[in-house]
């Protein structure tokens, strides 16, 4: 996931021009009957004392302050970069796994830079609550600017070498996300109206139903003859009906290992693909035969509203085998990463081979905001689905895994899914959901809806003797919620585990809701003071329609969904 100098040149010019812009910008006339002392206003952050450092000695209203929060926010996003960048352009002397970490971190920094200049720049303008969809894209934003904070600190805490990039560089990283903290807490109280809850909801459901009338002529007829025959495999992929509800596709290319198709690999299809089409475009879609793809696929964030479509889970398998056992960091071992808004993919298997033994395996990262997977497979072990960042929707797939293998900090719902725990190592207990919440104002959070939950079939025999649990506390204010979902009895009674002694047993949040099967009885279940049985009225907080606002981008990828409860 390196920078290369290209990328490294545009981030500084980018730099440049932010800045000229925050040059310019003068904090309005705080004359208005509005101000607030800033003990106030940092009073509703996760750190008064530190809020208190950022808005020293200026008056002002709220969003006075949320400005010069942004402001010293991008500052520090821009000279963090370059810290790391540094040790990168002399990394002869560190280790591979500190050069692995190091270039995490200059790729999440600059994405980080790059959240906070496009929200400052229409925060800059607004001393008012923003519309909702534009607020909730800003809030997504800013919630994933600290998890890429927190990802990058990870990396470089789990180095056991090279003592001076750690000492310089985490002080560094743990007081700039002090900073995003407050940007954050700011942010939402200034520009984020109060956010209305739905409680009735269109109808959905239905299958994917592409709109060829806009395929290019130039596609060859092996081509057109292998994208029409792919109705016969996996999910109904091609309908003569032209409604408005068809979903758009502006070219389609082959991926085929015979050579019959328009490419041998997954990853040279990809490439083919426009650079930052829209959703008006139509997706560029990548029909990938049936097959065993033996490669490491990257989507960058240029390749937005790109299709992957396979012929069928156990069909089309991509697999890889990187883990943090061999030497890579649990971000970068992902046997598939996307980070392109607007991504999805059908009917495909996501492996990641590397075995209980070597810890940390991931099948598949995403970080693509507004992304959709239907009728997929995620197989691995630990680890396995790292639903990273920003918002994700998850239909008809299987998870398999054992430790922490549905885990990261994404807001994500995972509705009708089938989720199997495998046997792990002897003296391991399995746990289904590690959710990575570290900030009390970040909208992510885990949702599990209308899901079977059950041992898969190396486990069945032994679940008498391994424990699984629904999730344990990975971060502060970790956040799941399991409804209307079958529980098998693999399901340990007390329900949830435990991170490290009572760490964050208090500022969780774990709820379930209306499950069925012979584990959803919570008569013994833990009695935390984050943990809840809820209503239905609270329940709804967590459905696609309020959690993901997935009404506004769902119907476009053609995936059926429900909406609420």
């Amino acid at each position: 996931m390196a920078l290369k100098n290209t990328s490294v040149l545009i981030f500084s010019l980018s730099c440049l021009l932010s800045f000229s812009v925050l040059a310019s910008f003068s904090i309005p006339d705080t004359s208005s009957p509005s101000i607030i002392p800033p003990e106030t206003i940092c009073g509703s952050t996760v750190d008064p004392t530190y809020c208190k450092t950022v808005l020293a000695n200026q008056n002002g209203n709220i969003f006075d302050y949320g400005r010069i929060s942004f402001q010293k926010s991008l500052v520090q996003a821009r000279k963090f970069f370059y810290l790391v960048d540094s040790y990168l352009q002399g990394s002869s002397y560190l280790s591979q796994y500190t050069i692995g970490a190091l270039e995490d971190c200059r790729y999440l920094a600059e994405q980080n830079f790059e959240y906070l200049s496009n929200i400052y720049a229409t925060a800059s303008q607004a001393s008012g609550v923003l519309p909702i969809s534009q607020a909730e894209d800003f809030e997504t934003y800013l919630s994933a600017v600290l998890t890429n904070q927190q990802t990058c600190l990870e990396g470089l805490q789990s180095t056991t070498s090279d003592a001076r990039v750690k000492d310089d560089v985490l002080p560094s990283l743990s007081d700039d996300t002090k900073l995003h903290s407050v940007t954050l807490a700011l942010f939402v109280k200034g520009w984020v109206p109060e956010k209305k809850i739905m409680t009735s909801w269109p109808q959905n459901g239905r299958n994917l139903n592409f709109k060829n009338g806009r395929l290019p002529l130039t596609m060859s007829d092996r081509a057109r003859a292998i994208y029409d025959s792919a109705s016969h495999h996996g999910r109904k992929l091609l309908q003569t009906d032209k409604s408005d509800e068809s979903v758009v596709v502006s070219n389609i290319v082959v991926v085929s290992q015979d050579g019959t198709g328009d490419f041998t690999t997954i990853n040279d299809a990809i490439a083919a693909a426009p650079d930052n089409s829209s959703a008006d475009n139509g997706y560029f879609l990548v029909l990938i035969t049936e097959g065993v793809y033996q490669e490491y696929v990257s989507i960058d964030k240029n390749k937005k509203y790109l299709m992957l479509v396979g012929y069928g889970i156990n069909r089309t398998i991509i697999t890889g085998n990187h883990s943090v056992g061999d030497n890579f960091t649990t971000f970068n071992s992902a046997t598939v990463a996307v980070v392109a808004q607007g991504f999805v993919a059908v009917n495909i298997t996501f492996r990641n081979t590397a075995g209980p033994s070597k810890g940390q395996a991931v099948a598949v990262r995403s970080g693509a905001d507004m992304s959709t997977f239907y009728s997929c497979s995620f197989e691995g072990y630990q680890d396995t689905l790292y639903t990273h960042s920003l918002r994700q929707f998850y239909r008809e797939c299987d998870i398999y895994g054992t430790v922490d293998y549905i885990f990261g900090n994404a807001a994500v719902v995972l509705q009708n899914c089938n989720i199997y725990s495998r046997l792990p190592l002897s003296g391991q207990f399995n746990t289904i959901t590690a959710q990575g919440r570290t900030d009390p104002n970040q909208n992510t959070g885990t949702s599990i809806q209308n899901a079977t939950i059950k041992a898969a079939d190396d486990l069945a025999p032994n679940v008498g003797t391994v424990q699984t649990y629904l999730g344990r506390p990975w971060k502060q204010y970790s956040r799941t919620v399991i409804m209307q979902s079958f529980m098998d009895s693999l399901i340990d009674p007390a329900g949830w585990h435990e991170w490290s002694g009572d760490f964050a047993l208090s500022t969780l949040y774990y709820a379930e809701y209306d499950n069925t099967g012979p584990a959803s009885n919570t008569t013994n279940r833990v009695t935390w003071p984050g943990y809840h049985v809820i209503s239905a009225t609270d329940a709804t907080n967590f459905t696609v329609s309020n959690f993901l606002y997935g009404d506004n981008w769902i119907p476009q990828t053609g995936v059926p969904y429900l909406s609420g409860l």
